[in-house]
C-alpha cells in the first residue's frame, strides 16, 4: 500500500493491537496479573515522581482518561492492595495515591521488561528519525484532541 493511501489511525490501531499482545505474552504480565492493562502505567506514574504527591486528577490528566474512568481504577487498584488513599495535612478533602510494597515490587519488575521492550521498539532506528517520530505523533495526539472537543 502507498505511503498516501495509509490510514493514520489504523496504521496506529495495528500498532497499538501489537503491543498489547506482546505485553499480554510477557512474562511479567503472566507473573502479575495484579497490575492489568493501566494499572502498570499508573503505578510507574506515581513511582516515578517520589518528589510530589501524587493524586486522582494527576491520573486523569496524565492519560487522558474521565474522572470515573480512575476512579473505579483506583478503587480496584485498592481492592487488589497496589495503592492507598492517604489524607493530606493541608486539604481534609484530597487523598494522594500512595504505592504499597506490592506495587512498588511489581513497578521494578516491571520496569526491566519496559526497557527491554522499548530497546526492540527503538531497534535500528536512529535518533533524528526518532525525533521526527514523535514530532508527528504529538501533533496527531494534538489533532485527535481537538476532534475530541469539536464532538
Amino acid at each position: 500500500m502507498e505511503e498516501k493511501t495509509k490510514n493514520v489511525g489504523l496504521e496506529l490501531s495495528k500498532t497499538n493491537n501489537l503491543l498489547k499482545r506482546n505485553w499480554m505474552r510477557s512474562d511479567i504480565k503472566k507473573e502479575m496479573m495484579d497490575a492489568t492493562g493501566k494499572n502498570g502505567w499508573i503505578i510507574g506514574y506515581i513511582a516515578d515522581h517520589p518528589d510530589r504527591e501524587i493524586f486522582q486528577k494527576d491520573i486523569e490528566n496524565e492519560f487522558s482518561l474521565r474522572r470515573s474512568t480512575v476512579s473505579s481504577m483506583i478503587q480496584l487498584m485498592e481492592k487488589k492492595g497496589l495503592v492507598e488513599r492517604v489524607g493530606v495535612g493541608y486539604d481534609a478533602r484530597l487523598k494522594k495515591l500512595v504505592l504499597t510494597p506490592k506495587a512498588q515490587e511489581i513497578h521494578s519488575r516491571m520496569m526491566a521488561t519496559i526497557q527491554n521492550c522499548e530497546d526492540t521498539l527503538r531497534s535500528g532506528i536512529d535518533d533524528d528519525e526518532l525525533q521526527v517520530f514523535f514530532s508527528v505523533l504529538e501533533r496527531i495526539r494534538k489533532n485527535a484532541e481537538k476532534e475530541e472537543v469539536n464532538q
